[in-house]
């Protein structure tokens, strides 16, 4: 009031004042005169006053008496004008506070009296209002007076003065009170007054209160009094009041002042004293009525409701439980009963509406509700009052959709809902509202047939109430239909906003202490630092127990309605903003109590949202398993509420959005989605996504539900495993609108995100999250059982998609992931498996690649946890997982190739675990994989995995699903050997270490360290697995696998073998090459002979491979090549190993099985491994040797050329080096060189070998079949050059038994046949006189032996004649070929090329070469004792007669004459021998011998062929006359040295000789015969010559020499006369051809016997025998005659020698005797 004080302020007043004063007078002039004196005295007064005081407003106030004094009269008057003037100037006055307590009481009494009289009312109201506002001095009675005053004018009869009084008496109840407030305040300072116990303190104890305390305390007590219809102790003088008023002032006191009654003992009595009792009083009509029951039941009358006090009481009610709860424990209690009472079924519709109206006002107000809880449900004996509003509300609720309101008329027209119209038609007319033609729906909620709109009622968490505000109506109103369906619906969603949100924040709050509590204990700097620590913790720890049992409770109690409530009404929902508040309320309440562990509860409302996402009826059991079967469909009571769990109803008219297939094993028909089932989705994703940590175990239920509707929706996996709209498979396609296909990327990406967000839950929740999905996927599996249905992949996209967000800590989650996943990929169903395998195999991959911490590299147990499910996967037989398997590897190789370390052995296990079966793609993946580890990353693997990379790869070879990967892994396995030779170093060094360190262990575990070939070193071993691998696939079914796995073989180890320890040689030969050997022979001997049609395909196999035999025959001829080989290259390092002659026995025994096997193709390979091994260079001796052996000059046979040793460009010495150990082997240790007896032991092991097979080979068969086997040329041809070879190294031994096995051996191969059809290859063309190679090779044989027993001692001397032996027989060969055994051969000229027959071979070039062999031979040997001894010459003889004999029999021309040409050269030699030896009989079986020979040979039987030319027969002549020659100056000069009858015999055949012509009877075929006349000739002058000239002949031999002279004189004489005669008689007549020749040859006969005669000395010639010559002349002239010319000129000649006996003899001759 600072404006009313100032000087100016004052001044106005004061002039003001006089002005009203004056205007008074004035009025008061004629009627009224002593008021005008008074005021004019007032004026004086004023003056005064003014002037005597400088305080002038104090002053007014101590005379305000005086100066209200004539305003008092004025308003006395009764006239209206004068009164109002003077209650303005009494107001101003009032207003400046210029009026003491007495003038106050003055003017209270005045307006009293004006009051009575009905005047001036409004102005009194105003006047009253001023007076008790501007100041406080009015108290007590005037004060009361006051009121009362304004009461009586409030019950007027007119209508604004009741008003405004109504007005001003609120107005004057506020004014008490604050004066109290005031009051208060002021005295605060000075004591503090303790806070009031609460108690029942007295009634009387108002002494103790305050002035304005007291004032206020009678006022109140005085307003119960009214309200309940007793007079008032205070409030004298009060004529009427209404309780509706009377209430309305109770509330607004209480509701404004309710520190008043907190604070003041008395006010807290008057509080449970006189209000709640009044209360509870004026309920009572309300609680018993009943609507609808007729009265006739109740034994009294019951009053009914009525609506204004109801309503009032109410909202007192709500003030008492808002305000005062603390006091009014009790009574609130009585209170909420009540409440909870009106919303019966059975309460009229304003009654229900105005209850919910005030449980909304409590639901606004959490910390309420917690103090509700904790009062009453949390004690034990108390009405669970929290729980029972809850539940009220939600029966309220259920009770509008069920019963409609019924009643009397009048109730049920007001509720807006006549029931006789049927529960359907009513809402179906008032919900459509025709706008512009169209239909529009509005919010509403439906449910079966009853429709409910949805009014705005309230803004979200404020409780406007409507009905509660009504203060004018006296009638109920009428509720609209869904007003109380409203409100109720903000009750709860107000309720659960505000629990949550308290809840959680508090919890909230809890969490931040636990977190931050610690360190500020700590920093503080008391000494009892850790006690308090432990203090605060402990008591924050006790607080927190508090106060979960509370939030615990709260839940507890309120969650069952809330289910109920928001179940039904979701069901019934038809809008989209209604829904979303109902899942958001679900939504928050399962949140809330996850976080809480109240899983009962939590699991409900989940399940509820889920039931909401899925169409009705939908059969899905896990949101009918045990949890949920305890929610649905049961109805729970609730002391005495009955509260029913609605199942959604189907008949709902929601817009259906989506079609689909329901996921069931047998899917019956489809099934629809409406967007409120989307809508419900998209908050069950929001649940998950935002409050996964706390589903734990119902994440079962989410997913399974999220599952269906994915289903439904036709979502399908992709990669990563997010979720794509993808086409149904089979069924009737999924039928989707458009509003919801433009929804579901969104929902695709939601889902993602909730897997996604799953990374910032803790492990346990993560666990929960996976385990849901595990037996979600299971679920899953058991569908897809026995049906090719495309199965639900849901679960297992989700595992992969959550495995890939959780890779940071992928270890606590890994195991149960990989397994299940593992078992998927055993499924049946191959959609399912594909999907798991895809899984499985992204998760390993983005395991590898993800950058961990610390490093995989650093990490090996993780890296192998990570690898070891694609391990596990091996044990799975679908070829498409493991498809997925080795692509997954191929694409880790790709990626992490150089960082696998440890896990290699998993991975490459992985490829070698492919078998066989398991079809041509999967090998072909496998491989590649393999290939790609050989090319880039033999490197970067631990030295330890390259057996196993041995291993796989040789696995591959043996792989016969694709031949190009078997060749292809030998290839590697060649590639890998390179590796290991350039890397040896590191290697070894690695390996050894590892040896080490494992060697350790097993000792420390007392076991023995296992490993193949364990004694060798480890490096040494790797090459021998390598080995042992290629070994196997050398016997491998198939021949090209075979080949190139040979050949790798050994190659490899001819190049790297020198890497090898010296000990490991003995393992390769006994371990890998023999048992290679062993198998292969095995195989080979036991292969099938049946012909292969073709080699698969159209692949034409060429005849020499036709068969399996034949194709395992190449490999043996490889596999014998090849370890013949290495014997021969490598002997330097093999002979020094102890039982050397034992594996060169086995190699021999190797060697001749396969020469006697009856392949001609291994037959002779064999023998060309045996030439092979038999031409290796004797190791250097040790005496002339280098001190430390060169590196690489390695004794080594020439035939290879020198081999440059492990240097490939490469300066890498290994710490032992070929010449080190040669170095170590020439040391004392091992003799580097066996000593010469070993040696000679292996060759002669050899020989015996060579022998074995030479006898074994060339045996001929017992029986002869079209297959028979028999030897081919070129095999006999190689065994026979072995021998030479063979022989340089056992001569020293070689014996005549030794010899006799040569030649038997050498005999038989000669003698084979060849088949037919080789034959035009071998042989030569028949007149072509060529030897064959292989009987080269036999007289190269012979030719070495004779060489070097020219060269060798005399003990081998006694060998010739067997040679000798040997080549005779041969000799005869050209006139008898040799048999072979029993079989039929033809002469080759018969043979046809085409046939399979046997051909004897052309022996004659054989045979006449061997005579060319044993002349030379004879001439160089024939004086050696053992051919003198061994009638050598003899033997030649006898084998020459026998060509001879033949002559033109013989089977080839040139025999015989190369025979008779031999002999002369054998005797010209020979014969000197023999003389001189003469004496020792040691030839005298050869003289007969050869005497036959001459005789055969010169008077053969024979016929000459007949186109024998005339030339051609002299020159055979010639032939005879030389050997005439031999005989005339070789033998018969000698006859004193020859035996007599071997002369006598020459002797006869040279008579036989001479005479040959004239034989007696000419037959037809002699005539023909050419005479051999120069040879008669020859003999008649060798007969006579020897006859003649040889003197110390007998008598005897002298007498047939001239007996034989006698005998052809007087042949010829018979001819020529019988000639003669013939000649004469015949007249012109030709004589017989026969006749002339015989007589031409006579008479060449006599001129040749007398030129003889002639040359011959002529003291040896007979006198007889010249008598009987010239006794022919006579009859030589006679022949003159004749007429034959021929005969003539033969005349002619035999004439003209006779010339020479026409001169006279120089002596007498007498009887023929000189």
């Amino acid at each position: 009031m600072s404006g009313t004080n100032s000087p100016e302020a004052v001044k106005k007043l004061l002039e003001n004042m006089q002005s009203d004063l004056r205007a008074l007078s004035l009025e008061c002039k004629k009627k009224f005169p002593p008021v005008k004196e008074a005021a004019e005295s007032g004026i004086i007064k004023v003056k005064t006053i003014a002037a005597r005081n400088t305080e002038i407003l104090a002053a007014l106030k101590e005379n305000s008496s005086e100066v209200v004094q004539p305003f008092l009269m004025g308003c006395g008057t009764k006239e209206p004008k004068i009164t109002q003037l003077c209650l303005a100037a009494i107001q101003r006055l009032m207003s400046h506070e210029v009026v003491s307590e007495t003038a106050a009481g003055n003017i209270i009494n005045m307006l009293w009296q004006l009051m009575e009289n009905s005047l001036e009312e409004l102005k009194l109201l105003q006047t009253v209002l001023v007076l008790l506002t501007t100041n406080t001095v009015v108290h007590d009675e005037a004060l009361s007076k006051a009121i009362v005053l304004c009461f009586r004018l409030h019950f007027t009869k007119d209508n604004i003065t009741n008003n405004t009084a109504a007005a001003t008496v609120r107005q004057v109840v506020t004014v008490v009170f604050e004066r109290m407030v005031a009051e208060d305040e002021r005295h605060r300072d000075i004591t503090d007054q303790p806070v009031l116990v609460q108690g029942n303190s007295n009634r009387r104890s108002v002494s103790t209160l305050k002035p304005c305390a007291k004032d206020a305390y009678m006022l109140f007590q005085d307003l119960c009094q009214l309200v309940n219809a007793d007079a008032p102790y205070w409030l004298v003088g009060m004529t009427e009041m209404t309780r509706t008023f009377g209430l309305e002032l109770l509330e607004s006191v209480l509701n404004d002042f309710p520190q008043v009654f907190l604070q003041h003992q008395e006010f807290s009595f008057l509080l449970k004293e006189r209000v709640c009792p009044l209360v509870i009083k004026l309920f009572s009509p309300n609680i018993k009525f009943r609507q609808g029951s007729s009265t006739s039941s109740s034994p009294a009358p019951v009053e009914k409701p009525y609506f204004p006090i109801c309503m009032r009481l109410l909202r007192v009610v709500s003030v008492l439980i808002k305000q005062f709860y603390s006091l009014l424990v009790t009574e609130c209690e009585i209170f909420l009963s009540l409440l909870v009472k009106f919303l019966d079924a059975d309460k009229p519709q304003w009654l229900r509406a105005v209850a919910v109206e005030s449980i909304h006002r409590l639901c606004v107000q959490p910390q309420l509700l917690r103090s509700f809880c904790q009062s009453y449900d949390m004690k034990q004996h108390s009405t669970k009052v929290f729980r029972d509003i809850v539940n009220a509300l939600g029966s309220f609720i259920q009770s509008l959709f069920l019963v409609p309101p019924t009643g009397n008329p009048a109730a049920a027209n007001q509720a807006g809902n006549n029931n006789s119209g049927g529960p359907v038609s009513a809402p179906a007319n008032s919900g459509m509202l025709g706008i512009g033609g169209g239909v529009t729906l509005l919010p509403a909620f439906e449910y079966r047939g009853t429709w409910i709109p949805i009014l705005t009622v309230t803004v979200q968490g404020s409780a406007k109430a409507t009905y509660l505000e009504m203060l004018d109506k006296v009638e109920p109103p009428t509720i609209p239909e869904g007003y109380a369906m409203s409100v109720a619906f903000h009750c709860l969603l107000d309720l659960v906003r505000g629990i949550t949100s308290m809840i959680e924040g508090e919890l909230g709050e809890v969490e931040t202490e636990c977190q931050t509590t610690t360190p500020e204990a700590v920093s503080s700097p008391t000494q009892s630092s850790e006690q308090q620590e432990l203090q605060s913790t402990s008591d924050q720890m006790d607080k927190e127990i508090v106060s979960r049992a509370v939030w615990e409770e709260m839940v507890n109690a309120c969650w069952c309605g809330l289910l109920a409530a928001l179940s039904l009404l979701l069901d019934a929902s038809t809008d989209e903003a209604a829904t979303e508040n109902i899942l958001k309320a679900e939504l928050t309440m399962a949140a809330l109590c996850g976080r809480l562990g109240l899983v009962t509860s939590r699991d409900a409302f989940i399940t509820a949202i889920c039931k909401g996402s899925l169409p009705p009826h939908y059969a899905l059991t896990v949101l009918n398993t045990t949890t949920a079967a305890t929610l649905s469909n049961k109805s729970y009571s609730i002391q005495g509420q009955s509260v029913m769990m609605i199942s959604p109803s189907s008949e709902s008219h929601q817009q259906v959005v989506a079609v689909g297939q329901p996921l069931a094993v047998q899917p019956q028909g489809t099934v629809m989605l409406t967007s409120k089932n989307i809508q419900c989705m998209r908050t069950l994703l929001n649940l998950a996504h935002c409050h996964g940590a706390v589903l734990g175990t119902s994440w079962q239920l989410v997913l399974a539900t999220l599952q269906h509707l994915v289903w439904i929706l036709g979502l399908k996996p992709s990669s990563g495993g997010a979720l794509k709209p993808g086409r149904a498979v089979e069924g009737p396609s999924t039928v989707l609108t458009t509003a919801v296909m433009t929804d579901l990327p969104v929902i695709s990406n939601i889902l993602s995100r909730l897997f996604e967000s799953s990374q910032y839950l803790d492990d346990v929740s993560l666990h929960h999250l996976i385990n849901a999905l595990c037996s979600l996927s299971l679920e899953a599996m058991d569908m897809a059982y026995g049906n090719n249905k495309e199965p639900s992949l849901f679960a297992v996209a989700k595992l992969l998609e959550t495995g890939l967000v959780n890779m940071h800590r992928i270890e606590i989650l890994w195991r149960p992931l990989t397994g299940h996943l593992l078992e998927v990929c055993q499924h049946p169903n191959s959609r399912m498996r594909e999907w798991g395998a895809e899984a499985l195999t992204s998760l390993i991959k983005a395991g590898l690649t993800f950058n961990h911490d610390p490093p995989l590299s650093q990490n090996q147990r993780l890296q192998l946890l990570l690898l070891n499910p694609l391990k596990e996967m091996s044990n799975i037989n679908h070829p498409d997982i493991r498809l997925k398997q080795l692509e997954c590897v191929l694409q880790i190789l790709q990626s992490q190739g150089d960082s696998l370390g440890p896990g290699w052995p998993l991975v490459l296990g992985v490829m070698g675990a492919i078998r066989n079966d398991q079809g041509e793609s999967l090998i072909r993946t496998a491989f590649q994989c393999l290939q790609l580890v050989v090319t880039d990353f033999l490197p970067t693997m631990p030295c330890t995995c390259l057996q196993i990379v041995v291993d796989v790869a040789g696995s591959f070879g043996l792989h016969n699903q694709e031949l190009n990967i078997s060749l292809t892994s030998i290839g590697l396995l060649w590639n890998i050997s390179d590796y290991f030779f350039q890397r040896g170093e590191t290697i070894e060094k690695e390996l050894n270490k590892e040896e080490a360190a494992q060697q350790k262990q097993a000792e420390e575990k007392g076991v023995v360290l296992n490993r193949p070939f364990h004694p060798a070193p480890p490096f040494d071993c790797l090459w021998l697995c390598l080995y042992a691998k290629l070994g196997e696939l050398c016997v491998d079914p198939r021949p090209a696998v075979r080949k190139s796995a040979g050949q790798t073989l050994f190659s490899t180890i001819g190049a790297h073998g020198t890497l090898l320890q010296h000990s490991t040689w003995h393992t390769v030969i006994w371990k890998v090459l023999f048992h290679l050997l062993d198998r292969v022979r095995e195989s080979s001997t036991t292969a099938d002979k049946e012909k292969i049609e073709s080699g698969g395909g159209n692949i034409l196999i060429h005849h020499s491979r036709d068969t399996a035999e034949k194709q395992w025959a190449e490999t043996w001829v490889l596999t014998l090549a090849g370890v013949a080989r290495i014997f021969n290259t490598r002997r330097y390092l093999l002979q020094p190993l102890g039982d050397f002659s034992r594996a060169w026995d086995v190699l021999l025994d190797h060697i001749q099985s396969a020469a006697l096997s009856k392949n001609n193709e291994v037959s002779l390979a064999a023998l060309k491994s045996f030439q092979e091994i038999l031409q290796i260079v004797s190791p250097v001796r040790d005496s002339d040797k280098p001190e430390t052996p060169p590196a690489v000059n390695v004794p080594v046979p020439v035939l290879l050329g020198p081999i440059s040793g492990p240097s490939l460009n490469r300066p890498f010495v290994r710490t032992d080096s070929i010449g080190e150990r040669l170095g170590r082997y020439s040391s004392s240790e091992p003799p580097v060189v066996t000593d010469e007896l070993e040696d000679l032991n292996l060759w002669w092991a050899a020989w015996n070998t060579w022998y074995r097979i030479g006898s074994e080979s060339t045996k001929p068969p017992i029986t002869f079949d079209k297959l028979t086997f028999i030897p081919s040329q070129p095999f006999l041809t190689a065994l026979i050059q072995i021998f030479p070879a063979l022989y340089q190294h056992i001569k020293t031994g070689f014996n005549m038994d030794d010899l006799q096995k040569l030649g038997v051996i050498l005999h038989s191969a000669v003698s084979v046949p060849i088949s037919s059809d080789a034959s035009p290859f071998i042989l030569p063309s028949y007149t072509e006189a060529v030897l064959t190679s292989l009987q080269e090779a036999v007289l190269t044989a012979l030719d070495v032996l004779q060489k070097a027993i020219c060269v060798g001692p005399e003990n081998m001397q006694i060998m010739y004649p067997a040679i000798f032996d040997q080549l005779l027989a041969f000799v005869e060969f050209s006139c008898k070929p040799p048999q072979y055994g029993q079989l039929e051969t033809k002469h080759i000229a018969n043979a046809k090329y085409n046939q399979a027959e046997w051909v004897a071979l052309n022996y004659v070039p054989f045979a006449e070469r061997s005579l060319d062999v044993v002349v030379d031979l004879y001439q160089k040997t024939a004086c050696h004792k053992a051919v003198v001894n061994e009638k050598v010459l003899q033997n030649i003889i006898k084998t020459l007669r026998v060509p001879l004999s033949l002559k033109y029999s013989c089977p080839s021309e040139s025999t015989w004459k190369l025979a008779v040409s031999s002999l002369l050269k054998v005797l010209s030699i020979g014969l000197p021998v023999a003389r001189q030896h003469a004496s020792s009989g040691k030839f005298d079986s050869m003289w007969p011998e050869l005497a036959n020979t001459f005789e055969d040979f010169l008077f053969t039987k024979s016929i000459p062929p007949d186109n024998l030319s005339i030339q051609e027969f002299q020159r055979n002549e010639s032939i005879d006359v030389e050997v005439v020659q031999l005989i005339s100056t070789e033998i018969l000069p000698y006859a004193n040295f020859i035996p007599k009858e071997f002369v006598g015999q020459i002797m006869t055949m040279l008579n036989k000789g001479s005479i040959h012509s004239q034989s007696s009877s000419f037959t037809e075929a002699e005539i023909d015969i050419r005479l051999r006349e120069e040879f008669s000739k020859m003999c008649f002058e060798t007969l006579l010559q020897f006859s003649f000239s040889n003197k110390v002949t007998t008598p005897q031999e002298g007498y047939i020499s001239r007996m034989a002279l006698s005998v052809l004189l007087k042949r010829s004489q018979d001819v020529l006369h019988r000639y003669i005669e013939d000649e004469r008689l015949s007249g012109k007549c030709p004589l017989p051809r026969q006749q002339v020749t015989e007589i031409i040859f006579v008479l060449k006969a006599v001129s040749t016997l007398i030129d003889s005669l002639k040359k011959t000395k002529p003291e040896n010639v007979d006198g007889n025998t010249w008598a009987q010559v010239i006794a022919l002349y006579p009859t030589l002239v006679e022949c003159i005659t004749c007429s034959s010319s021929e005969v003539c000129s033969a005349l002619k000649e035999a004439l003209v020698p006779f010339k020479d006996f026409m001169q006279p003899p120089t002596s007498k001759v007498q009887n023929g005797e000189s």
